[in-house]
């Protein structure tokens, strides 16, 4: 869980912690909870804590990964990194001083750029300025709901180089986004055998929202039973905008 990705919109990814909470309706189905009850039955030592049955599952249990920090040292061709695809570095049981570790982390390898994604964003307004903020660091929030549009107000307050959205799971429609101060948005239909279906004009919805705002656009699956049943193609085309910033390189 360390290194080359099936993720459309990252390369690799980095799991310096596991295991998470569920905080939202986004999280009613969860790969990384199912991921982690397989896990736990393979034997993997990352994933042998179980979280509380009400929130969480077998394997799930938040847990801090010291001996992972080393990790991004050894990778030696730039690349695209999602960390804690398989947890929340904001969870409020991952202690600040370990955040403030993995940001280290992320300022001493600037050859990578690192994509942070959390549901956490009132934790995260509440930190950031005790964090020194690396510029080869994306932030971002999930936004899978109308109900969830604060979270955006939370991200624009962080002092990151690169701010994004993640609405995936969307599950509704995303009336009255504002993407000022952001630089990148996520949009995707759910995947997995419980997927509630997503609708095209909540897709076309942001993306519109997107394009008046000169905001990059990403249309990750339509989802289905599997990330792939129902395609990537939004309106005859695929829809894969980065953001303008570039990684920072080395030197």
């Amino acid at each position: 869980m360390s290194d080359r990705s099936a993720i459309e919109w990252t390369e690799a990814t980095w799991n310096p912690t596991t295991g998470c909470d569920r905080v939202s309706a986004g999280c009613d189905n969860c790969y990384a909870m199912t991921l982690a009850k397989r896990l736990k039955a393979m034997g993997q030592a990352k994933y042998q804590k179980d979280g509380d049955p009400r929130t969480s599952g077998p394997g799930f249990g938040l847990t801090v990964h010291p001996d992972s920090l080393r990790i991004p040292y050894g990778w030696r061709s730039p690349r695209t990194v999602f960390v804690n695809s398989m947890s929340d570095l904001f969870h409020a049981r991952v202690p600040l001083g370990f955040v403030r570790q993995v940001f280290q982390v992320i300022a001493d390898t600037p050859q990578h750029a690192y994509q942070v994604l959390t549901k956490r964003a009132r934790r995260l307004r509440q930190v950031a300025d005790r964090l020194d903020w690396p510029p080869n660091l994306w932030m971002g929030v999930s936004v899978e709901s109308a109900k969830e549009l604060p979270r955006v107000d939370d991200l624009r307050e962080v002092a990151a180089a690169v701010r994004f959205l993640s609405c995936e799971p969307l599950l509704g429609p995303l009336d009255g986004l504002d993407v000022t101060g952001i630089d990148w948005v996520i949009a995707g239909g759910e995947s997995g055998p419980r997927f509630r279906p997503v609708q095209e004009e909540w897709v076309t919805g942001i993306r519109d929202t997107c394009a008046d705002a000169d905001v990059a656009f990403f249309f990750k699956q339509w989802g289905g039973r599997t990330p792939k049943t129902l395609g990537r193609e939004l309106e005859g085309r695929t829809w894969d905008e980065m953001p303008a910033r570039e990684p920072v390189t080395a030197g």
